[in-house]
């Protein structure tokens, strides 16, 4: 790396943060919100739940939005990515459209744009209302079609105002939470229905795209994607075999039908061989063909590190991708200590040079990037502003190597941290801080900007560090 004392980023580079509606909102019960799979989970197993903490109250952006976007604001963001909760517009996934609902996006959307802060409105971040999901969710085409509907309606309500659209945020995850390793509702294990969730999701994605087109908007339409690179232990033939396969079922799986509009060979040849091949109609794939994304958002917290496998799999054992490598933990590797993660900051240019060279340098930003620490409150200094050197250094850390693979010509147009106030983490709860704001619960949900926050806005306004 350079020891420039300067990375100036281009004109009009994107910096802020994004959120979800489940994490943030809080007000689950409220306001005609129908249940989605997060409110009927900790239901029915609250002990799934870190602290047993669930949905219902979460960072009360429902009734905070405006003093939430004034610190937004204060620390230099000029764009902030947010999802809309489906349960919440459409409490059934199907029929009534809940005006209350349309009211509170309409508010913090003009609200935004009141503070000079671009909206970017993602419409599905793992919380499919729970009337759909009784349905089978993603697994059932008719929740595909349900999913266009909704997108249709959200693109009509807010499209004057909204210009950048996500179909989905990391939609490998409730694949792999909800019907691989059972860490997200409905807690399967069946790779045959992992598959079909998958397609059935890049169907309803494409869906989504071609229904803006129809209704001739003037935005963008995009898709955020977690992109974790797939890093050979070693460059023998069966441990290079390894990541290519991790690779093609982990992040190819949707970054290829999503940028180039088709499936990768490598995956759709182990689907044929272990007979897991998806169900779809005639045309589904020529509408994921025709309608690819413009916009890419990338999600980096972690590498993924794979050797050829060990042992013979249990043929008695669920199909899981793991048949056909190991995970594997680089000795000397650097860490987050609280959250048990590698820190790689150099997998973030890998990905953009990746992207630049072979997804033709699509238009793209870090959606996502952070670090959660446990017990943060033990950084607090006596003026009670928590001091997270270690976030920055992560950031600044990061941002360098975006920097460098814009210098070579990447495509990378921002930069938005996980998160902006520290937020409920699904089965997580709070247990892992994230935010630039704190947000301490035992005192009705105070904030307070965190250095990191601070930080933050001197780097916005000088466009650099």
């Amino acid at each position: 790396m350079t020891n420039k004392a300067e990375h100036i980023f281009p004109e009009g580079f994107w910096w802020g943060s994004s959120a979800s509606a489940t994490q943030t909102e809080g007000a689950a019960g409220v306001d005609g919100k129908g249940k989605n799979i997060w409110d009927h989970w900790y239901e029915i197993e609250p002990n799934r739940f870190f602290n047993d903490v669930g949905p219902e109250k979460t960072s009360q952006f429902y009734y905070k939005y405006k003093e939430d976007i004034r610190l937004m604001k204060e620390i230099g963001h000029n764009s902030f990515r947010m999802s809309i909760s489906w349960a919440r517009l459409i409490p059934n996934g199907t029929g009534e459209v809940n005006s209350k609902a349309i009211e509170f996006y309409n508010n913090v959307i003009n609200e935004l744009i009141a503070n000079d802060i671009e909206p970017f409105v993602n419409l599905f971040h793992f919380d499919m209302p729970y009337e759909l999901q009784k349905i089978g969710g993603w697994t059932n085409r008719e929740v595909v079609d349900a999913y266009e509907n909704y997108a249709r309606a959200c693109f009509e309500l807010f499209g004057d105002r909204v210009k950048k659209w996500f179909t989905h945020n990391e939609p490998i995850v409730p694949v792999e939470g909800g019907y691989l390793y059972d860490f997200h509702y409905p807690n399967e294990v069946n790779f045959g229905k992992a598959v079909q969730v998958a397609f059935n999701t890049i169907l309803s994605s494409a869906k989504a795209i071609k229904a803006y087109k129809e209704m001739g908007q003037d935005g963008k339409v995009g898709i955020i994607l977690n992109l974790t690179p797939s890093y050979p232990r070693s460059q023998h033939p069966a441990d290079l075999k390894a990541s290519v396969i991790a690779d093609a079922i982990f992040n190819r799986s949707f970054l290829d039908p999503s940028v180039k509009g088709e499936f990768p060979e490598e995956l759709v040849g182990i689907l044929k061989e272990e007979g897991f091949m998806p169900e779809y109609k005639n045309g589904d794939l020529d509408i994921i063909k025709n309608n690819t994304v413009e916009l890419l958002g990338v999600n980096y917290y972690q590498p993924r590190r794979v050797k050829a496998k060990e042992n013979l799999p249990n043929p008695e054992a669920p199909f899981l991708p793991e048949r056909y490598f190991d995970n594997y933990m680089m000795p000397g590797r650097k860490m987050n200590p609280h959250r048990g993660w590698e820190i790689y900051e150099k997998g973030v240019y890998d990905i953009l040079v990746n992207l630049k060279e072979n997804y033709g340098n699509i238009e793209c930003f870090i959606s996502e990037n952070g670090m959660g620490v446990e017990g943060e409150e033990k950084f607090r200094d006596e003026k009670g502003i928590i001091q997270d050197d270690y976030r920055i250094e992560f950031i600044q850390e990061h941002l360098k190597w975006v920097h460098k693979a814009i210098q070579e010509g990447s495509n990378v147009k921002g930069y938005h941290l996980w998160t902006f106030m520290d937020n409920w983490s699904w089965s997580n709860a709070y247990k892992n801080r994230y935010g630039f704001v704190s947000v301490n619960l035992d005192k009705n949900g105070e904030r307070t900007i965190k250095k990191s926050g601070q930080w933050f806005k001197t780097v916005s306004e000088k466009n650099g560090f």
